[in-house]
């Protein structure tokens, strides 16, 4: 690093000031609550998808009380189409251990706040820091990229040694102590908003980044070497087939799926591994009425679904319903509201 090094997070918080994200609902008034529900759904999601969402789930659950008082299938069914619907699993029972073992209220360091359901190192590093000044550095995969590209670090962030040496170079970026009650929450805000805006994957901004004095990746001219990650995910696919059965009055049925697994506690239309398996399920007397449609593709983090339906009209008492709640029927106005997974939403919106 260069001569500058005490002048790093002052300029960060000067630049987040004036070019940095001040204006996203979860801001105002430094609210854990707030705080807590936007770090969570932004993990793996877009900032402009999860703005709405934002707002729906406030109006619906102001306040941690009434997240916890709700019941999952609210939960989620608000949660539906945001993906990754173990947040909101996490998110429910999170709510539910602040009121039983914290009266309701978030505790005030990062080290006690992962101890809760659902928060990471990162997340209660967020919340403390964000709301209550606590000097504890985040990483999260943009401030990841800015803290490995500025210190030039460049051992493999999947090994688990490295991941903790990297830790401690951010936390050696933070704001000194006399200033973390002063900077410590626009600093937070600052580093996300430089990996977010300007310190991007590809053709980062570096001539518009305030710290591009001291970065060694951008002194040696090739930033999108970081971070320096040799384990690489590999995506896979799966055909699924979707059974459709539907009353003449819009009756829907569906189960609810077993976790683990795809779409893990979600009501969903019956699942099965092949056409051949979908017909078996239908009464004989009816298979020859399936429609199955072609086939369309529904692209998950790591795995490509392709996903065949096939839709067919019975009578109600062609199908029974389970007591375990595997199956049932539910009316055109009740699933609306139920968590579903984003295409089996879309199938049924669709008519």
């Amino acid at each position: 690093m260069g001569a500058s090094d005490a002048d790093f997070a002052t300029r960060v918080v000067r630049w987040q000031s004036r070019h940095g994200r001040n204006d996203l609902p979860w801001q105002t008034l430094r609210d854990p609550y707030r705080v807590w529900l936007s770090e969570i759904m932004l993990q793996q999601t877009q900032v402009v998808t999860v703005k709405a969402y934002f707002t729906r789930f406030v109006e619906r659950f102001p306040d941690v009380a009434s997240l916890a008082a709700a019941s999952l299938d609210d939960v989620l069914g608000l949660w539906s189409g945001l993906g990754y619907y173990s947040r909101a699993r996490n998110l429910h029972r999170c709510a539910q251990a602040l009121v039983l073992h914290h009266g309701g209220a978030f505790p005030r360091d990062a080290q006690t706040l992962t101890t809760l359901p659902g928060i990471g190192r990162s997340t209660a590093a967020a919340i403390a820091s964000l709301c209550f000044s606590e000097r504890v550095a985040i990483l999260d995969a943009n401030v990841k990229r800015v803290v490995s590209r500025v210190t030039g670090f460049d051992a493999d962030v999947a090994v688990a040694a490295n991941a903790r040496a990297l830790w401690d170079a951010a936390t050696g970026l933070l704001p000194a102590e006399k200033r973390a009650v002063q900077d410590m929450a626009r600093y937070t805000q600052g580093m996300m908003d430089l990996g977010a805006l300007v310190c991007t994957p590809k053709k980062p901004g570096c001539s518009e980044c305030p710290v591009q004095l001291d970065c060694r990746a951008a002194i040696a001219g090739d930033p999108e070497r970081y971070p320096v990650r040799s384990r690489k995910l590999r995506r896979s696919s799966q055909s699924i087939w979707l059974l459709w059965v539907e009353t003449e009055w819009g009756d829907v049925w569906l189960g609810r799926r077993p976790t683990p697994g795809v779409w893990a506690g979600l009501y969903c239309l019956p699942l099965f591994e092949s056409e051949q398996a979908l017909l078996d399920a239908v009464p004989a007397y009816a298979r020859a009425q399936v429609q199955v449609a072609p086939a369309f593709l529904h692209v998950l983090t790591h795995k490509d679904l392709h996903l065949h339906v096939g839709r067919v009209r019975l009578p109600a008492g062609a199908m029974r319903e389970d007591a375990s709640g595997e199956g049932r029927w539910v009316s055109s106005g009740d699933w609306p509201a139920l968590g579903l997974p984003a295409p089996v939403r879309k199938i049924l919106e669709r008519g």
